[in-house]
């Protein structure tokens, strides 16, 4: 997949998970009431970023991205330090 962003220094280019439209007991979720969601998976990263690799599921602060569409894709754009971990 070729990525049309190459992130500066510490920051991780990442793809948001979708957010969640139906509950567990199979009700429908408007919009506002979704919650928006904190696990993303790795495109890019900076030439400084030393403990995250390409194609790594991450989790993050929820307020510590920045938004971005770039030929009809959204990515976010992520600080090493504001990832709190990995999902194995």
């Amino acid at each position: 997949m070729s990525v049309p962003i190459q992130p500066l220094a510490d920051y991780v280019v990442a793809q948001a998970e979708e957010a969640k439209t139906k509950t567990a007991s199979g009700l429908y979720l408007p919009g506002n009431a979704q919650e928006k969601p904190k696990t993303a998976k790795v495109v890019a990263i900076g030439k400084d970023v030393k403990q995250i690799k390409t194609g790594e599921k991450i989790i993050y602060k929820s307020y510590s991205t920045t938004e971005v569409k770039i030929d009809g894709e959204d990515y976010i754009l992520v600080k090493e330090e504001d990832i709190l971990a990995t999902v194995k």
